[in-house]
C-alpha cells in the first residue's frame, strides 16, 4: 500500500507542479507567454502524469480487492516483485501513450499562437490547427479514453464486490474502515474521468468561458489536491508518523531556544 502510495505521490506533485507554478507567475506578472518547447514539454509531461495516475488507481483498487477479498493469498499475489512489475508498466505505458499523443497534437500546423487556457490544453491547441491532420490525435484521445473508461469498469466492478465482501464483516467499525477508504477513492476517480471526458471529447467553444476553466481546474488540479487526503492524512499510521515527526522537531527547537537562554 505504501509504494503504490508513494508512487501516486509523485504522480501527484508532477502534474500539479507542471501547471500550477508557471500559472501563478504568469498571473503574478501578468504575462501570457509560454514558450513552444515549454508547451511540447508541458503537453506530453502532463498527459504522462494524468494516465499514471488513472492507471495506479486502477492498480490500486485491484491491491484493494486482493486485500478484502482474498486476503489469505495477499502476499503471495502482491509481492514486492509484482508491485514493482505493475508500477514499471504504469510508468512505461503512460509515457509511450503521453509520447503519441504529443507527437499527434504538434505535427499539425497552427493558424494561431493563442490559446484559451491557463496551460496548454490539448483540445484548444487542435482547434487551431490549420489543416485536417489533427484527426490522427483525435483518434488517439478517443482510444485513450476508451482505456480509460475500460479502468473506469474495472474500478467499478471491482468495488462491487468488494462491497459484497465488507457487508459481510461482522464489526461494524471494520465495515465502517473499508467503506470510508473505497467511497473516496470512486468519488475523485469519477470526477477526474467526468471532467476531463467533457473538456477532451467535446469540440471547444470559439471564445474561453468561466465554465471551461472550471472543467479544467476539475481534472487538472482537484484530483491530485485529494489524493494526499483521502490517501495520506486519513492513513492512521501516516498521521502517527507526521505528529511525531513536528513535535520531535518543535521538542528540538525548544531545546535549542531553552540551551541559548541558559
Amino acid at each position: 500500500m505504501y509504494f503504490f502510495l508513494m508512487n501516486l505521490a509523485l504522480q501527484d506533485i508532477g502534474s500539479v507542479s507542471l501547471i500550477v507554478p508557471k500559472s501563478v507567475i504568469n498571473s503574478i506578472i501578468n504575462a501570457r507567454h509560454i514558450s513552444y518547447s515549454g508547451c511540447v514539454t508541458q503537453v506530453l509531461l502532463f498527459v504522462f502524469f494524468i494516465d499514471c495516475d488513472i492507471s495506479l488507481l486502477t492498480v490500486m483498487a485491484y491491491d484493494r480487492f486482493i486485500a478484502i477479498c482474498n486476503p489469505l493469498r495477499y502476499e503471495m499475489i502482491m509481492n514486492r516483485k509484482a508491485c514493482i512489475k505493475m508500477i514499471g508498466s504504469v510508468w512505461i505505458a503512460s509515457f509511450l501513450n503521453a509520447a503519441l499523443n504529443t507527437i499527434g497534437t504538434f505535427t499539425t500546423h497552427f493558424c494561431s499562437n493563442a490559446i484559451n487556457q491557463f496551460y496548454c490544453e490539448i483540445p484548444q491547441l487542435l482547434k487551431l490547427a490549420c489543416s485536417d491532420a489533427f484527426v490522427i490525435e483525435i483518434a488517439g484521445i478517443i482510444f485513450s479514453f476508451t482505456l480509460a473508461f475500460g479502468c473506469f469498469a474495472f474500478i467499478f466492478v471491482t468495488y462491487i464486490q468488494i462491497f459484497t465482501a465488507v457487508l459481510k464483516i461482522p464489526s461494524v467499525q471494520g465495515r465502517k474502515k473499508a467503506f470510508s477508504t473505497c467511497f473516496p477513492h470512486l468519488t475523485v476517480f469519477s470526477l477526474f474521468l467526468f471532467t476531463s471526458s467533457f473538456a477532451y471529447l467535446r469540440t471547444p467553444s470559439d471564445t474561453p468561458s468561466n465554465f471551461e476553466f472550471a472543467i479544467t481546474i476539475m481534472y487538472s488540479i482537484v484530483p491530485p489536491m485529494l489524493n494526499p487526503l483521502i490517501y495520506s492524512l486519513r492513513n492512521k499510521d501516516i498521521k502517527n508518523c507526521s505528529f511525531k515527526a513536528f513535535l520531535s522537531e518543535d521538542f528540538y527547537i525548544n531545546q535549542q531556544e531553552l540551551g541559548a537562554n541558559m
